[in-house]
C-alpha cells in the first residue's frame, strides 16, 4: 500500500502512541502501583477523608481509572482512523478522519499529564 507522506506520518504517529497507551493498560512496573507500595497514606500531612482512606491514594486510584478509560478510548479513535485511512483514497482525507487525529492528540495529552503529575 502506498501512502502519501502526511498518510505515512500520521501511521508513524498512531504506531508509536498506541502501544504506549496499551503499556499503561497492561498494568506494567512503571507508573501508579509504585507509589501505593511505597506508603503513599504514610504521609504526616495526608489528607484522610470521613471513612478513612487515604485522599491521596484515592486520588490517584480515580486518576488510573481515567487513564484505563482513556486509553481504551484512544485505542478505538486509532482502530476507526486505521479503518478510514484503508477506505479512503490515497489523495482524499476527510474532515472527520482529521477531526479523529485531533480527538487522539488530545486524549494522549490528557493521559500523559495525569501520568507526570502522579
Amino acid at each position: 500500500m502506498n501512502f502519501p507522506l502526511g498518510r505515512r506520518a500520521v501511521l508513524a504517529w498512531i504506531s508509536a502512541v498506541v502501544p504506549a497507551a496499551l503499556g499503561q493498560r497492561g498494568g506494567g512496573g512503571g507508573g501508579l502501583g509504585g507509589d501505593a507500595q511505597r506508603g503513599v497514606g504514610s504521609d504526616p500531612e495526608d489528607v484522610r477523608l470521613p471513612n478513612g482512606k487515604s485522599q491521596r491514594e484515592e486520588l490517584l486510584k480515580a486518576e488510573h481509572e481515567q487513564n484505563l478509560k482513556d486509553a481504551t478510548q484512544l485505542i478505538d479513535l486509532a482502530e476507526q482512523l486505521k479503518q478510514d485511512l484503508e477506505k479512503n483514497d490515497r489523495f482524499v482525507l476527510s474532515l472527520a478522519t482529521l477531526k479523529k487525529t485531533d480527538d487522539i492528540e488530545k486524549l494522549v495529552k490528557k493521559i500523559r499529564s495525569r501520568l507526570r503529575r502522579s
